[in-house]
C-alpha cells in the first residue's frame, strides 16, 4: 500500500467541551469545516448510546453540510444500525461500547462475537455502507473479520501508546504484523487511539496502513495553538514516515 496516508480526524470532543455547559458553543461542524482545510481526509464521529457528546443533530447536520467522507463510529446494536441506514454514511465502524467507560477500551472481540456482529456487517454492507471493525492487532481478530467479510479493519493502538521502550517495540511489531496479515487476506487495515506528535511516526511508516483516525489529541493541542495548526502538524508528520 505505502501511498499517501489518510487522516481522519475525530470531533467527538469538540462536543464534549460543548455539552459540559449546554448550548451551541464550540460546533462540531465547525471543528469539521477547520479539519478539512488542514488537510484531513475524512472525519469520524462516534453516536455513543447515552449521547455523552456527539448527537442525533450533530449527524444530520456532518451528512448535510460536509464534503468529506464519513465515518460514523457504532455499537452493534439495532438503534445504532436504524441510524446508520437512514444516513448513509461513507463508512461504519463498529467499536465496542460501555456506559461505564471514558472512552473505547480495548478492541471489538470479533472473534468471540462473530455471531452477534454477522448481522451487522452483513445488513450494513447491503446498504453500501463501507465497514470497518474495531479490532486489537491480533491474527484471531484478523482471521474473524475476513470470515465477516468486513472490507476494512482499525487496529486498536492505545496499548502501543500508553507503553514504552521494549514493550511499544513489541506492540508496534503486532500492528504491523496484524496490517501485513489483514493486507493479505484482501483487507483494508487502518489504526488509532491514544497518537500523538510523539508517537505517530513508527505507526504511520507501516507501509500497509491506509489510514489513521485521531481525535482526543488533536483537539487538546488545539486550545494551545488552534484546530487548523493541530490537524496541519500531524498531517505533516504522517506525510514525513512515508
Amino acid at each position: 500500500m505505502n501511498g499517501r496516508l489518510r487522516l481522519g480526524v475525530n470531533i467527538d470532543h469538540v462536543a464534549t467541551i460543548r455539552n459540559a455547559r449546554g448550548g451551541p458553543h464550540p460546533d462540531p461542524l465547525r471543528a469539521a469545516h477547520a479539519a478539512a482545510r488542514a488537510g484531513a481526509d475524512g472525519i469520524t464521529a462516534h453516536l455513543r448510546e447515552d449521547r455523552r457528546h456527539i448527537t442525533d443533530g450533530d449527524i444530520d447536520r456532518l451528512m448535510a453540510e460536509i464534503d468529506l467522507p464519513l465515518n460514523l463510529e457504532m455499537a452493534a446494536t439495532e438503534e445504532m444500525l436504524s441510524i446508520a441506514l437512514r444516513h448513509r454514511p461513507h463508512a461504519a465502524c463498529i467499536v465496542p461500547e460501555r456506559r461505564e467507560e471514558r472512552t473505547t477500551e480495548g478492541g471489538l472481540d470479533a472473534a468471540g462475537q462473530f455471531d452477534a456482529l454477522q448481522p451487522f456487517v452483513g445488513r450494513l454492507t447491503d446498504a453500501s455502507i463501507r465497514v470497518s471493525l474495531f479490532i486489537e492487532p491480533s491474527e484471531a481478530q484478523v482471521a474473524a473479520a475476513v470470515r465477516l467479510g468486513a472490507p476494512v479493519v482499525e487496529f486498536h493502538t492505545g496499548r502501543y501508546a500508553h507503553v514504552e521502550g521494549e514493550e511499544r517495540a513489541v506492540e508496534l511489531k503486532r500492528i504491523a504484523d496484524a496490517a501485513a496479515l489483514a493486507t493479505k487476506n484482501g483487507i483494508e487495515p487502518h489504526a488509532g487511539h491514544g497518537l500523538t506528535y510523539d508517537n505517530v511516526v513508527p505507526v504511520a511508516a507501516v507501509p500497509q496502513l491506509a489510514e489513521l483516525n485521531i481525535g482526543h489529541f488533536l483537539i487538546g493541542e488545539a486550545i494551545f495553538i488552534g484546530l487548523e495548526d493541530s490537524v496541519r502538524r500531524m498531517r505533516g508528520l504522517m506525510d514525513q514516515a512515508r
